[in-house]
């Protein structure tokens, strides 16, 4: 069941719900947030610090799944009214870049909770772009406290 009315793109409220601050930052708008699942977006701009020949990197698909983690935390957070922690990848498993993105595609990130248990949260996200699979891996992450 989606809990948000309607998709959240206000660019400066949602760096407010994460740890990453620009030129870091790889999510721009929320589409879905649930208990157990979260879509995020991101469109690639060109002067972006993991962009290279016009190519969005494997680098940066990776931290876009991360940062959309962290994003489903930071709005839990935001919904009970407590601060969002700092949280770290603690362990990429399954990792798999198909494709690479250009400058100006719209990513579209979704991430489903498996675990969430003392501050560590196992997931399985997947990149698309237009319906494409682009990236795709299983993480935990874990709270800094």
């Amino acid at each position: 069941m989606n809990l948000l009315e309607k998709d959240i793109t206000d660019v400066d409220f949602l760096q407010s719900l994460i740890p990453q601050k620009p030129p870091f930052v790889m999510v721009d708008a929320l589409y879905h947030f649930s208990k157990t699942e979260i879509v995020s977006g991101f469109t690639i701009p060109n002067n972006h610090l993991f962009v290279f020949q016009n190519r969005f990197l494997a680098p940066g698909l990776i931290e876009n799944m991360a940062q959309t983690v962290a994003l489903h935390t930071g709005y839990k957070c935001f919904l009970e009214k407590k601060k969002a922690p700092i949280g770290y990848i603690g362990a990429i498993k399954k990792a798999e870049v198909l494709s690479l993105p250009e400058v100006g595609y719209r990513l579209e990130t979704s991430v489903e909770i498996l675990h969430d248990i003392m501050g560590i949260t196992l997931v399985r996200a997947k990149v698309s772009c237009d319906g494409v699979v682009l990236a795709r891996s299983e993480m935990k992450t874990a709270l800094a406290n």
